[in-house]
């Protein structure tokens, strides 16, 4: 037993034998973290999805019995309506229709204004869609939402404040973001002073 030992000490202080020596430390804690990995991703994917359904379960603030903010608390700006060129991307429009604004992939979208759903699902550029018809010629339009997280079906009817969906990047998009979009007679309109104008003050 005594040999066997003497060797490997004998071993360890060659230039060859630290080389295995590190190699197989290396190994072991490798193994050693494939086999913990679990134990520390678990509870924090369970953390994540109560996290998740707590914002989903949030009700959106609603200025009036009409209407609301799509996204509920605060949120990143991103291109706003008008000539907003995308460095870099190649696809994306110079002339946008929309809002961008962001709280995070999965964030909960809400209808902002009660309506019948005319779109649910793939939709042109805007990945997975909607867009809820309000009557009068207006439609709001909710783009790039996650696949799979649609809360509304075609020919349904929602009310201000509904959760529709959750932010995305699906279609022509470059990061996790809700576009939102006002259109009256078939044409876009500027969102910020159209909200505003219903006392709902964008950023």
């Amino acid at each position: 037993m005594g040999a066997p030992v003497a060797a490997a000490a004998a071993l360890a202080n060659t230039r060859t034998g630290c080389k295995i020596v590190t190699g197989a430390l290396l190994v072991f804690a490798l193994f050693a973290a494939l086999l913990t990995t679990p134990l520390i991703a678990i509870p924090f994917a369970l953390a994540g999805h109560s996290v998740a359904t707590a914002v989903e379960r949030r009700p959106a603030l609603v200025a009036n019995s009409e209407w609301a903010y799509p996204l509920a608390g605060d949120y990143f700006k991103g291109r706003g309506f008008g000539f907003n060129p995308v460095n870099g991307c190649s696809y994306c429009s110079i002339d946008h229709q929309g809002y961008d604004m962001a709280r995070g992939c999965g964030a909960t979208v809400y209808a902002a204004g009660a309506g019948e759903v005319i779109t649910a699902g793939s939709y042109q550029g805007y990945g997975n869609a909607v867009r809820i018809d309000h009557g009068g010629g207006l439609v709001t339009l909710y783009g790039h939402m996650q696949w799979g997280s649609l809360r509304a079906a075609v020919g349904a009817t929602v009310a201000a404040g509904a959760p529709i969906g959750a932010e995305g990047n699906t279609g022509r998009s470059f990061g996790c973001h809700l576009h939102f979009e006002v259109q009256r007679d078939g044409a876009a309109i500027d969102p910020q002073p159209f909200m505003a104008s219903l006392g709902l003050q964008l950023k």
